[in-house]
């Protein structure tokens, strides 16, 4: 993994589709020192726990053939929402002055929903994005991961 550029002060998002930890570099770029500040938490069991049995059908547009309609992904719509709900606090969390700099570590996925979902004032602070699931990681651990 190439190595990352975290300045000191900076909030440090590590998140996933369940879980996200905002920390704070306390170190310097070269000794990261993270903290945690805060951390959200959601459940999102997979789709076949949340959904329903089938999907429904209609009728096609000559009234007589019938097609199906997809199955919604319940999971996706959660992580989705998940990171609505992350941009959300990071908005928050700008307005009341906590940071200047961003760094957002999350899996690729997850990583385009929060960029769909970040105000443009959050992420105006994004200096460095790492495309990785992290969120298993001790913190300590963390801080040598991205250094």
């Amino acid at each position: 993994m190439p190595q990352v550029h975290i300045p000191s002060n900076a909030l440090v998002l590590v998140g996933d589709g369940k879980r996200a930890l905002f920390l704070r570099n306390r170190g310097t770029p070269r000794a990261l020192e993270l903290i945690v500040e805060h951390e959200l938490r959601q459940e999102n069991p997979p789709t076949r726990e949340q959904g329903s049995d089938r999907p429904g059908r209609t009728h096609g547009v000559d009234g007589v053939s019938r097609t199906a309609i997809g199955e919604t992904d319940w999971h996706d719509r959660a992580e989705e929402q998940f990171a609505s709900k992350i941009a959300d606090k990071l908005y928050e969390m700008e307005h009341a002055q906590q940071f200047d700099e961003l760094v957002v570590v999350a899996p690729p996925k997850m990583l385009g929903d929060l960029r769909a979902a970040f105000h443009p004032e959050v992420a105006q602070c994004v200096v460095a994005e790492v495309p990785k699931d992290l969120t298993g990681h001790p913190v300590p651990e963390l801080a040598k991961v991205l250094s």
